[in-house]
């Protein structure tokens, strides 16, 4: 008898997954395993609301899993201790794993790489599981990455996606497989309440309903702050509950303007990828240093933080955030630029806060899309600043989200709505909401000097100004 494993990290799922296809077709047994790594936990990526999202994807995979004869065998440890506990115990001479693009994600592959090889057993990295394409696998002549989102997207769009893999039938494990208990969303602390469900199916169903109706429109709608006409489904592909190749390959048979504006956005998400898989310090250096002298005000991060700008647009993303653990793709644009170029606060900041709540935080698209925002990623306009009440105006016309998620606000007529500040007398003492944190004109005017902008010629617009990633968790959009 011979055994394979396949480690399960984000691709909690069984349709179109390639780590467990082959490692299916590589032995007569597989062990489905996921270790619930100790390392993730010291860096502060293993959030409440991810934490309990992942207890449910691993619920359904394991239920998956059991109706096909097998069953999800989990291990709390290291990575690697927990890899070679089920190694030595089974004999297994080959483990697949899906490729990553993080530090911690190489550095996990190296660590397994030399274990394995020291009791013999093959480790099997596989590309194009997380993303569509493999980072790397277009590349501008001369060069490891793309670092301008339009000429990758031609290049993606002619190099095609391998095909989708279906769900295998049957999964058959060695004899007398012990795992420890699955973890339980109700053992998680500190979650949003408004949090979604996790899991494959849930991920299916939804990817369904996207895909026989809303899709159509995504073209014109996803900027519709209070039309919610985005698919929500980044938390899906965050934890690999759906795989980037189905939904590009479904998304491209049902066809039309909503189908194409889908796929490039999962384009960006992959454009991100490759970023982060060449540039790794990304996640936390500037891709493109300004030279930015970031200014540190305490009370005013903490008003950005809970909803307390002043700026209704503004605050209700923000609240939307703390609640659901997701934030409309318009909405993180908006905040994104609040902070690093309205408040001039260090993108790092942002990031770090989305992390600690995006239940959709991946670290390739979160850091990269808050340094686009910010200016120091791979905008070509990096001195764009978005004005709140413009943006409220126009993607919420009718105050619709505002009256959502800033229900103190919500009695005021629409054209009263993003400047509640102008009320006078008895209706503005009536409402338990704050002044602007800072005027937008002195705050633009703090921005250019400190950045000793030289802007003449930098007030057009840019094909991909509105096209920045909806999918793969993050900031902006």
């Amino acid at each position: 008898m011979t055994v394979s494993v396949a480690l399960f990290t984000s691709d909690l799922r069984l349709h179109d997954n390639p780590v467990l296809h082959a490692a299916l077709r590589d032995a007569d047994r597989v062990v489905p395993l996921f270790v619930r790594d100790a390392g993730i936990r010291r860096t502060g990526f293993d959030a409440p609301n991810r934490r309990a999202f992942l207890a449910d994807c691993l619920a359904d995979l394991d239920t998956e899993l059991r109706r096909r004869g097998g069953r999800l065998i989990v291990r709390d440890a290291e990575t690697v201790a927990g890899v070679l506990d089920v190694v030595t115990g089974t004999g297994a001479r080959s483990l697949h794993i899906a490729g990553g693009v993080s530090g911690y994600a190489l550095r996990r592959e190296e660590h397994l790489r030399t274990a394995l090889t020291q009791v013999g057993c093959a480790l099997h990295v596989h590309d194009a599981v997380v993303t569509a394409l493999a980072p790397g696998q277009v590349v501008p002549a001369g060069r490891d990455h793309y670092a301008v989102f339009t000429p990758y997207f031609r290049r993606w769009e002619a190099a095609g996606v391998r095909g989708t893999l279906a769900a295998p039938r049957t999964v058959r494990l060695p004899e007398d497989m012990k795992s420890e208990p699955l973890p339980e969303r109700a053992e998680v602390a500190g979650v949003s309440p408004g949090l979604a469900r996790g899991g494959e199916r849930t991920g299916r169903r939804l990817l369904s309903s996207w895909l026989n109706g809303p899709m159509a429109d995504y073209g014109s709608g996803h900027d519709d702050l209070g039309g919610d006409a985005t698919s929500r489904l980044s938390p899906h592909l965050h934890f690999g509950t759906l795989s980037a190749v189905e939904l590009i390959d479904r998304a491209r048979q049902r066809g039309g303007p909503g189908a194409d504006a889908f796929v490039r956005q999962l384009a960006w998400r992959d454009f991100h990828h490759q970023v982060l898989a060449a540039r790794p310090d990304a996640a936390r250096d500037d891709y493109r240093p300004r030279h930015n002298r970031w200014r540190s005000d305490v009370d005013e991060i903490e008003a950005w933080r809970t909803g307390r700008t002043g700026y209704p647009v503004v605050d209700a993303a923000m609240r939307q955030l703390a609640h659901e653990g997701w934030m409309h793709n318009r909405g993180r644009m908006l905040v994104a630029s609040f902070l690093t170029k309205t408040l001039y606060v260090d993108w790092r900041v942002g990031a770090r806060h989305f992390l600690d709540l995006l239940v959709d935080g991946d670290l390739a698209n979160n850091q990269l899309n808050w340094q686009w925002m910010a200016g120091t990623g791979t905008d070509t306009r990096p001195n764009r600043i978005l004005n709140p009440v413009v943006q409220g105006k126009r993607f919420d016309p009718r105050g619709a989200y505002v009256r959502r998620w800033v229900p103190e606000l919500a009695e005021l007529a629409d054209g009263e709505i993003h400047e509640p500040w102008k009320l006078t007398g008895p209706r503005r003492a009536a409402i338990d909401y704050p002044d602007p944190l800072v005027d937008l004109a002195e705050a633009r005017a703090r921005f250019e000097r400190a950045r000793d902008l030289d802007r003449q010629g930098d007030t057009g617009t840019n094909p991909d100004d509105d096209r920045v990633e909806r999918l793969g968790g993050v900031v902006p959009r």
